[in-house]
């Protein structure tokens, strides 16, 4: 019962964060339940349910707003869709050969998004973009973020965010917003290859769904009334968190890991 109040309590949260940040919560989720003890690529795999269900609620809400376009979704989304598969492949190997490294590969995505949303902030568009510039733009955010969908369990928001206050000159309202309705994509792709490999868990995933749910109403509503500089602190504050958090997730794993002595032929 502890466990259950847990993960619905965590997706809660994650939902709050998705409509505030648009960044689908599994940064949050999959540190969460690697505390609660679930392996690494389970935790991403069913990550991607909460995802799914949350990222679905916000964009609903968004769209009911009048709050959503769809053309920047699909823009990015479809190549999106696409290119999970591949990290779901690399999730896999990395998983089956290198289980430290995904773990650290997660803490270095998270500080490196704090960089990436810095250049957003200084970054000034220029006054006239060349229209196969955007798209090229949009198809190299969303084939890049599905990568990270399906490697590191996320949605890809903590990495469509930064990129499209850079690459596109978006304000981080309209990148949340964008963000959350292509994380629904990148969220179902994922889903889909980790549940063909067996690692998704579909009862966590839809206690955290359920609770990313609410909580997505919630932040939708309120995000149009904060300020950027408020939005910008929060998300900076938690990617620092979590990615100390998993570095020192990594450290355990590497000092629990058994130490192989090779053996010499005589």
């Amino acid at each position: 019962m502890d466990t259950i109040l847990i993960l619905w309590s965590g997706g809660f949260v994650s939902g709050i964060l998705a409509g505030l940040l648009g960044i689908g919560g599994g940064v949050l989720l999959v540190p969460l339940m690697i505390a609660l003890g679930f392996q690494p690529l389970q935790a991403i795999a069913t990550s991607n349910v909460a995802i799914a269900i949350t990222s679905f609620s916000g964009s609903l809400q968004n769209w009911r707003m009048g709050k959503l376009d769809f053309r920047r979704v699909m823009g990015m989304g479809l190549p999106a869709l696409c290119t999970a598969q591949l990290g779901v492949w690399l999730a896999n190997q990395w998983n089956r050969h290198h289980p430290v490294i995904l773990l650290f590969a997660f803490g270095v995505l998270l500080v490196g998004n704090v960089y990436l949303l810095g250049m957003g902030k200084q970054h000034q568009p220029p006054s006239k973009v060349n229209n196969w510039t955007i798209n090229l733009a949009r198809i190299g955010t969303g084939g890049l973020v599905g990568i990270v969908s399906g490697l590191f369990g996320v949605g890809g928001g903590a990495i469509m965010v930064p990129l499209q206050m850079v690459w596109l000159g978006e304000t981080i309202k309209v990148a949340v917003q964008t963000s959350l309705g292509v994380v629904v994509m990148t969220g179902v792709s994922a889903v889909v290859g980790h549940g063909l490999n067996h690692h998704v868990l579909f009862i966590p995933g839809g206690l955290l769904g359920f609770g990313g749910l609410v909580g997505a109403q919630f932040s939708t509503r309120v995000l149009p009334r904060l300020p950027d500089p408020v939005i910008t602190l929060g998300f900076r504050s938690l990617l620092f968190i979590l990615a100390a958090y998993m570095f020192y997730k990594t450290w355990q794993t590497h000092l629990a890991l058994p130490v192989i002595t090779p053996t010499v032929n005589r």
